[in-house]
């Protein structure tokens, strides 16, 4: 029997099924794959899309406040279903989507990802997960609930340089390791401004500036800095040029975003915690250039001291962003550092992770000795082949769960929340995640939560 009869008779006889059996369609019968709605999708969701369809997902809708702005991800998606309202689209799509991508500003992460779960959706939220301790508390629990597929899109952790290094350090080639150093080029967008745009801009016509606040503070829009610019020229790097707030530029404001630390941190962290299983901080401290009351600083230090790490022995974290470096282990001699990178410090000697570019992440050994050592250690860990997003795909149907679930993703979002709250109440914080609070810290404290304004509730 062909595809084509079997489907004419089971028409005729007005029983097509819903899920209809592989003898039919083989690899892409409906029951194989899985359906995504994108959510927030003009900035990077238009290259994080396509790489979620090359995957094996098939992307049916999109959504976007900004049509003009969203124009280039709607043409390499140009027959799905589009909206402007993620409530609309969920409301729409019902069980036509089975999992939706959350592509959109931070400030709009939980709010998404509530809805999403709520309908029993698996989910891929861009990171930082959440932009507040509160918030991803809740979104975690409400997954846990769903008991659906997660994923944030923070670096692989288990590509063969990741898990090569975790034998390495696990074989104790480079003895204790007390310190960790990353850092990040970031930002390549606008920070530290001392105050909002003191001027106001017609807003695009089909843009609904209203709805692109949500939940945060009330404000004039503002299209782009021109003569206004408070802060040194960015480089050609800049993404999105002279926005003010949008597009992109979110995310060097306190009210939209989680600046440099929140943007490359879950990125870093993801490794270094898998590598030393690290939770929580017992104590982070930061130093930074100027830090206002609305944005963050151009260059920030962060420092997160950890009573213990899976090894049974104290680390140091340390963070570097604005194109400050850490200093360099003297066995690298005149070699310079990556502009993103780790290195891990210790009592034998240094390892160098260096994560320029995201799917070709690598380590060096300087040490002969210890380099020779590593080069004959067996492979005794299991990799993941592939990209973040295959993870998830198997992982929505019914396989092992992505590496960066939202479980796991807890301690990585709370890492750069906990950084963020050192940068912007200026003290040391000192956390008690069960209490989930700072002792002696009132502001880092009030921070933990982030007050829903305009009607919109958690």
């Amino acid at each position: 029997m062909t595809r084509k009869t079997f489907l004419r008779g089971m028409i005729a006889a007005g029983t097509a099924p819903t899920i209809v059996p592989n003898t039919v369609f083989g690899a892409n019968a409906p029951s194989n794959r899985v359906t995504v709605g994108g959510i927030g999708v003009g900035g990077i969701g238009c290259s994080q899309l396509p790489q979620i369809r090359e995957a094996g997902f098939e992307v049916v809708a999109l959504c976007d406040l900004d049509w003009t702005y969203a124009a280039r991800t709607f043409k390499k998606f140009p027959d799905v279903r589009k909206y402007k309202d993620f409530r609309q689209m969920m409301a729409d799509e019902g069980n036509r989507v089975d999992a939706y991508y959350c592509g959109a500003p931070d400030h709009w992460h939980a709010l998404i990802s509530l809805a999403a779960l709520k309908a029993g959706k698996h989910l891929c939220c861009v990171k930082p997960l959440t932009r507040s301790v509160e918030e991803v508390r809740l979104v975690v629990e409400a997954a846990r609930r769903a008991g659906t597929a997660t994923q944030v899109t923070a670096a692989t952790s288990n590509d063969e340089a990741s898990v090569r290094l975790y034998e390495i350090l696990d074989a104790g080639l480079i003895g204790e390791v007390k310190e960790v150093a990353a850092w990040s080029r970031r930002p390549v967008w606008p920070q530290g401004m001392v105050s909002y745009a003191d001027w106001e801009d017609p807003i695009p016509e089909g843009f609904d500036w209203n709805m692109w606040l949500g939940p945060a503070k009330r404000i004039p829009f503002a299209s782009k800095w021109g003569k206004h610019a408070p802060y040194e020229k960015m480089s050609k790097e800049a993404w999105c040029g002279d926005a003010v707030y949008h597009p992109f530029n979110f995310r060097g404001w306190f009210e939209f975003g989680a600046g440099a630390l929140g943007d490359m941190g879950c990125h870093r962290a993801n490794t270094i915690y898998r590598a030393l299983g690290l939770k929580w901080p017992e104590r982070v401290e930061a130093s930074c250039s100027r830090v206002s009351a609305v944005a963050f600083p151009l260059t920030s230090i962060v420092t997160y001291d950890y009573a213990t790490c899976k090894y049974g022995n104290p680390v140091r974290l340390t963070w570097y962003d604005g194109g400050l470096l850490p200093p360099t282990p003297k066995e690298m001699c005149s070699i310079k550092l990556p502009m993103e990178g780790v290195i891990y410090y210790g009592t034998k000697g240094s390892i160098l992770f260096n994560a320029e570019k995201a799917q070709a992440q690598k380590f060096t050994i300087f040490d002969p000795a210890i380099k020779a050592a590593a080069e004959k250690l067996p492979r005794t860990l299991p990799r993941r082949p592939g990209w973040i997003y295959g993870e998830w795909l198997q992982a929505c149907k019914g396989g092992e769960p992505a590496s960066c679930n939202f479980d796991f993703a807890q301690y990585i979002t709370e890492f750069v929340q906990l950084g963020n709250l050192a940068i912007q109440s200026g003290d040391v914080v000192r956390f008690d995640p069960v209490k989930m609070s700072v002792a002696g810290n009132a502001k880092a404290n009030e921070l933990l939560r982030i007050p829903y304004q305009n009607g919109w509730k958690l």
